[in-house]
């Protein structure tokens, strides 16, 4: 079983969310859904000062496998993107919720985190997946 952590927010279509305290919200992809796409080689993320709409695409994550669209799960602007993964994408593999994150948003309304998954409800759409 992959790693599910209790403090985040999941989208069904497997990004996470963390609600800083600053009041920011970083963005990345479960650990399952790396486990799932398997070595990633290249990562398409948003520029800094775009906006982002909640249930848009904001980026692409491309492995040896597949091309997945990124979904961000809240409007917002990006104020930062991880750098480091243009040199280092498979950082994604080995660190999705610390060292391999993708954009930090600054939030309209962070609400909009209300209609994510908790950690058990995400739980629950990767089992089924597997059913």
């Amino acid at each position: 079983m992959s790693e599910i952590r209790n403090e985040l927010k999941y989208l069904p279509s497997h990004e996470w969310a963390r609600l800083e305290e600053d009041g920011t919200v970083t963005i990345g992809i479960s650990d399952h859904a790396q486990d799932s796409l398997g070595d990633v080689v290249f990562v398409e993320l948003p520029e800094v000062g775009s906006t982002v709409s909640k249930g848009e695409e904001a980026g692409v994550v491309e492995s040896v496998k597949a091309a997945s669209d990124i979904y961000s799960p809240v409007s917002g602007e990006v104020i930062a993107i991880n750098d480091a993964l243009e040199d280092s994408p498979e950082t994604v593999n080995g660190s999705p919720y610390d060292d391999g994150w993708f954009f930090r948003v600054q939030p309209t309304d962070t609400a909009e985190l209300d209609d994510a998954l908790d950690a058990d409800g995400y739980r629950n759409a990767v089992e089924s997946e597997g059913a």
